[in-house]
């Protein structure tokens, strides 16, 4: 163990320690089903109804972290990513849109907005008469880099209330190597 978190992050408080083992719903689920199908294994079950519960939850708290910058969740996955890709910022949408999952139309949506707040420019690709390049404003820039900080912020001060620094990068390698199961 690395012992307390550093000025970046925080100690795993000792109540966190003592709610661990305090029952939560996902066990009055799973005890629930003991009682009327004690033949099921429901570990599975409590894991992902515990992962979904805290993406839900995270969800929530970072949409009221970008809120303040008067950004979505899907809008700040934009810009991050044109940040992200390295200077000069630049993608097409169809490299945006493969990044991030989303149909063309999907796309065309959240650029016009954040092309409306000034956070981003399309502009022709002159590589490509019939393409476009979407790029992020130095306005963008500034706030990409604070809302992302802002949002690790909220992240660090959650899992360090209940995890250690050695707790945390277990967790993480345990879900890297379920999600590399799926």
């Amino acid at each position: 163990m690395t012992g307390p978190m550093t000025a970046t992050t925080s100690p795993a408080s000792p109540s966190a320690e003592a709610a661990s083992a305090l029952p939560d719903a996902v066990d009055a689920i799973t005890t629930q089903w003991a009682e009327v199908r004690p033949d099921l294994e429901t570990v599975p079950m409590a894991v992902y109804g515990r992962i979904y519960r805290i993406a839900r939850a995270m969800g929530d708290r970072m949409d009221k972290e970008y809120a303040r910058f008067g950004i979505g969740r899907g809008e700040f996955d934009v810009i991050a990513t044109l940040r992200r890709s390295g200077e000069p910022y630049t993608l097409s949408p169809r490299q945006l849109s493969g990044t991030l999952m989303l149909t063309t139309g999907g796309m065309t949506g959240r650029l016009d907005k954040l092309e409306k707040a000034g956070l981003l420019v399309r502009s022709p690709d002159p590589t490509d008469r019939r393409g476009l390049r979407v790029t992020l404003t130095e306005r963008g820039l500034k706030l990409v880099d604070e809302s992302v900080t802002a949002g690790l912020a909220a992240q660090r001060e959650v899992l360090g209330s209940a995890l250690d620094e050695d707790e945390a990068a277990q967790l993480s390698s345990l879900l890297r190597k379920l999600l590399a199961a799926h």
